[in-house]
């Protein structure tokens, strides 16, 4: 089913707020490396968030994501403090490791391999 205007504008501002409150908590630099909100999905009631997160040069993404869901209820808290006004609701957070660049990389990897046995 396709996002309506709304889910779309409350993912935004959902995922911008997000990135601040990363930052303010020390979430964004993690175990060696980086981790970034690479997306948000809005549930049509608006009622439940899906958010994917990008680890870059993260030794362990794993233990990563438990610390991230250990710290959820203060990322909740953060979170409505700063979108009280805009929304009726705050939505469920439900975090999720984005692996689309190992898949790239894993992808590209096969390619090159494929084209060095070709030629």
């Amino acid at each position: 089913m396709q996002e309506g205007k709304r889910q779309k504008q409350v993912a935004s501002l959902v995922q911008k707020e997000l990135n601040d409150v990363f930052q303010h908590l020390n979430l964004t630099m993690m175990d060696g490396g980086m981790v970034s909100i690479s997306s948000v999905k809005i549930s049509q009631d608006l009622l439940q968030a899906k958010i994917y997160l990008s680890f870059f040069q993260v030794k362990d993404a794993r233990d990563s994501m438990k610390h991230i869901e250990e710290k959820s209820w203060e990322i909740k808290r953060q979170l409505a403090l700063r979108l009280k006004s805009q929304v009726r609701r705050i939505p469920v957070l439900q975090f999720h490791i984005d692996d689309t660049l190992d898949y790239v990389f894993k992808m590209e990897e096969i390619f090159k391999k494929l084209k060095d046995n070709g030629s």
